[in-house]
């Protein structure tokens, strides 16, 4: 999957992929430089005493459609922008009920939800290793409402882009090439990394190089093996 020889150690050479120099890497932040999604609602469900099977069934019709196509709902309005995070709130707590069948309240629910987030230190080291070694980094995220790091940001990453301020949401293609141009790049020039499937293939239809984060030291072995991080 992966060229076997990575940058070289003795030329400081970045690698190629098909003819093509790797020169950057865009990264996902929820469940990539953070903790997995799935503990983080788990938490948040528990805390609250939010009822899982309704939670989940109503997540998953959203989630389908907004992945794969099949209609508008809730979740295309707050990650491109068009809906703000506090009606969102509200329609996703209308839609659910606590273990004893009473109402979930609506302010504050997104907070509630990512509380449990915790930055992956490991990651956020990778990050900064390869924009060390001289690769561009850029961050691309579907924002719900999130908290993001933005003071650590200019540290980090070259370019930014979250989905909320530019109008468009993964898996929109036109989200990939917007951030491949801010950094002045081809789509083949650029590693991206995600931990949801439907972004991943989104991301390797426009020509980049795709990593599929499950965990930290298996994406960190990916770009060792890729010749982007020394």
């Amino acid at each position: 999957m992966f060229p076997q020889n990575g940058p070289s150690a003795q030329t400081g050479a970045w690698p190629t992929i098909g003819g093509v120099t790797v020169k950057a890497v865009i990264t996902d932040w929820g469940g990539v430089l953070t903790s997995p999604l799935d503990e983080a609602i788990e938490a948040w469900l528990a805390a609250d005493r939010i009822d899982a099977d309704r939670y989940l069934s109503v997540m998953r019709r959203w989630v389908r459609q907004a992945y794969d196509g099949d209609g508008r709902n809730p979740v295309h309005g707050l990650e491109e922008g068009t809906l703000d995070p506090a009606e969102f709130e509200r329609l996703l707590a209308a839609e659910l009920v606590t273990v004893d069948g009473g109402p979930v309240p609506a302010e504050g629910l997104l907070s509630r939800m990512f509380a449990a987030f915790a930055p992956v230190e490991a990651m956020y080291e990778a990050v900064r290793g390869v924009r060390a070694a001289g690769a561009r980094t850029a961050l691309l995220s579907n924002s719900w409402g999130n908290d993001y790091p933005r003071d650590q940001f200019a540290e980090l990453f070259d370019a930014v882009v979250i989905s909320c301020e530019v109008g468009m949401r993964k898996p929109d293609e036109r989200i990939f090439r917007h951030a491949v141009d801010l950094l002045g790049l081809t789509p083949a020039e650029c590693v991206f990394i995600d931990d949801i499937t439907h972004n991943v293939r989104a991301a390797e239809a426009v020509g980049m190089v795709a990593i599929h984060h499950r965990e930290a030291d298996e994406t960190i072995a990916a770009l060792r093996e890729l010749g982007v991080l020394r």
